[in-house]
């Protein structure tokens, strides 16, 4: 009957599967210049422990934008070096952008929970901030003299 499709093993598009010939066909590339893609530094897949070349779904899809900004849109390698590593960049930004944002939201919730638990602020008489215990009173300050301008 075989595995319950529940239990087979899957992969995301950057496990490292594809021999070179096969990475070359689905990129629609020669073997030699998926080779140097990789001298240059524009493609570079992981290795086996033969240290044979394992493309993934994410190489592949790589060479063939690659191959888009070099025939269409005609820019050189050296362009196309820089274009890479700036969406590389961005990639990584991206997400540490969302990992500092689900950090905030945590913290907004651990904060407002101490907050309603620990922590009373109040004004002082400077417009200073003042951290109060749940059971502190505070001293009301009122100014007798009217304020002119300049003063606080």
């Amino acid at each position: 009957m075989g595995i319950p499709f529940s239990q087979v093993p899957t992969w995301d598009d950057r496990t490292p599967i594809y021999v070179i010939s096969v990475a070359a066909q689905l990129a629609g590339m020669h073997p030699q210049t998926l080779r140097q893609y990789d001298r240059l530094g524009l493609v570079t897949p992981s290795r086996a422990s033969g240290r044979g070349r394992r493309y993934s779904a994410y190489d592949v899809a790589k060479l063939r934008y690659v191959q888009h900004l070099s025939q269409e849109e005609g820019v050189n390698l050296a362009g196309i070096r820089h274009v890479l590593e700036l969406q590389s960049e961005v990639e990584d930004l991206r997400r540490r952008v969302n990992q500092l944002l689900a950090e905030v939201q945590r913290g907004v919730g651990v904060s407002r929970q101490q907050t309603q638990r620990s922590r009373v602020f109040s004004a002082g008489p400077a417009g200073d901030v003042i951290a109060m215990g749940r059971q502190q009173t505070t001293t009301r300050w009122i100014r007798t003299q009217p304020l002119e301008l300049g003063q606080r």
